[in-house]
């Protein structure tokens, strides 16, 4: 199996390449540069030496003219060896400095190679507009500019990878001390347990495009700390929940069996054991819920409600339990929503059941509801002593109570009414809230606009 390259390796050879890709380049478009220089260097050479020999051959119409000025042509090219010259006419060669070279014929400048050897051509007629006027082939060689040229090749090409080395190490070099933030996430990602969730990264040390992930990646061990503390906490008061009921059951039926008794004694024991019970199916069906709802579970159903007339019949439900407590139950507004009527039922009797408990004698309970353009806002108060502000965050937590003092073994509240509630509401796209102040307490559920 081919190992992955590491991303210290990717860059640093992403670097390299880049290196040579430029360097490249750059060699290639100066090497063609110094060659378009070359050419026209030769072009004023040439083009200055035929002047020169139009000025000596001048007024020549046939070969003996021309072999009479012959020896001063010859002293002319004499002061540059590496210019020969070649003279056509009429299909004759009156002089031809070049034998071996085969020439082409077409006028202007032109590039040849022979034997190894490279010349530039450049032919022109001695007169120029005169028909049959002689033609003269300049020829130049130009050997030490393909060498420049070769050397300069090969100069590039080092350049090149030489380059693309140094990027690679300087690059490699540049990679590992930039990611070492990364190396810094890796570790404290390895050294995170159940046990060490509290480990933080420094991303104010970090560099700016480091910094948002790490505080992303701080954000997720602070929800995983929290979780974890929740969980641990919820598997405390599981155990702190059903210890009494069991303990009363075991303990009730161990004192009934130590001796015979009346089949009365037997009955009632066994509905002290039925009650027990039945807190403890309760309790389970509700964990069960909130466990349905943790994992997106809850698939409400969409009816149209008339709120007003759901809650009257929760009021009416609740009405004897008021007058023991004598308080008074009231309900203001209406409101139309879509939503599952016996889910939303229990979500508000839960918030009922929960401000009957906590408001004084003499006191008042109201549910007021409210239609607006966003959704509809239902909200149940009482008065009485109100809840501190540090402790509403933690309202809705499983088995959360407000009193310090638990009531072990209750068989009517065991802290999960108010984190049902919570997950119906969220079933149904909405949220719920507590505000406590002015010795009013006051949990308000805000839904959805129904269809």
């Amino acid at each position: 199996m081919i190992k992955r390259l590491s991303l210290t390796s990717r860059l640093a050879l992403l670097f390299a390449a880049c290196t040579a890709v430029v360097s490249l380049v750059a060699g290639v478009l100066f090497n063609r540069a110094s060659e378009a220089h070359f050419i026209e260097l030769d072009q004023q050479q040439l083009d200055s030496k035929l002047v020169a020999l139009r000025s000596t051959l001048q007024g020549i119409d046939s070969r003996e003219a021309f072999l009479q000025r012959t020896p001063q042509l010859r002293a002319d090219l004499g002061h540059q060896p590496d210019l020969t010259l070649r003279v056509s006419a009429a299909g004759q060669r009156w002089l031809d400095g070049a034998p071996n070279i085969t020439l082409p014929e077409a006028p202007g400048l032109h590039s040849l190679q022979n034997a190894g050897t490279e010349y530039r051509v450049y032919n022109a007629p001695l007169t120029p507009g005169q028909p049959g006027s002689p033609q003269l082939s300049l020829v130049l060689d130009i050997t030490h500019h393909q060498h420049f040229l070769e050397r300069m090749q090969r100069l590039i090409w080092l350049t090149v990878g030489l380059s693309a080395l140094a990027t690679a190490l300087l690059g490699a070099w540049a990679a590992r001390s930039g990611l070492r933030p990364l190396r810094r996430m890796g570790e404290v990602a390895a050294g995170v347990s159940a046990h060490s969730l509290t480990q933080r990264l420094p991303h104010t040390q970090m560099p700016a495009e480091l910094a948002e992930l790490a505080q992303a990646f701080n954000a997720m061990l602070g929800r995983l700390d929290d979780a974890f503390q929740r969980l641990s906490a919820f598997s405390a008061d599981i155990a702190h929940e059903l210890r009494t009921p069991l303990s009363n059951l075991l303990t009730q039926t161990q004192v009934i069996l130590t001796q015979p008794r009346p089949l009365e004694d037997y009955r009632e024991a066994l509905h002290s054991n039925l009650e027990e019970l039945q807190w403890m199916a309760q309790l389970v069906n509700d964990m069960l819920y909130l466990a349905k709802a943790d994992h997106g579970l809850l698939m409400p159903t969409r009816e149209p409600l008339d709120l007003a007339l759901e809650v009257e019949a929760l009021l009416e439900f609740f009405t004897l339990v008021a007058e023991d407590a004598q308080v008074t139950l009231v309900r203001e507004g209406n409101a139309h929503t879509a939503g599952d009527r016996g889910m939303l039922r229990r979500a508000v009797s839960n918030l009922l059941d929960n401000a009957l408990r906590f408001t004084p004698s003499g006191g008042e309970v109201r549910v007021r509801i409210l239609q607006g353009t966003e959704g509809v806002k239902l909200t149940v108060e009482n008065n009485g002593e109100g809840i501190p502000a540090r402790l509403l965050p933690r309202l809705f937590d499983r088995f959360y109570r407000a009193d310090p003092a638990r009531h072990e073994g209750s068989s009517e509240h065991a802290g999960l009414g108010l984190a049902i509630t919570q997950s119906i509401v969220r079933a149904h796209g909405g949220k719920i809230y507590c505000e406590s102040k002015a010795g009013w307490t006051r949990f308000v559920i805000e839904l959805p606009k129904g269809d």
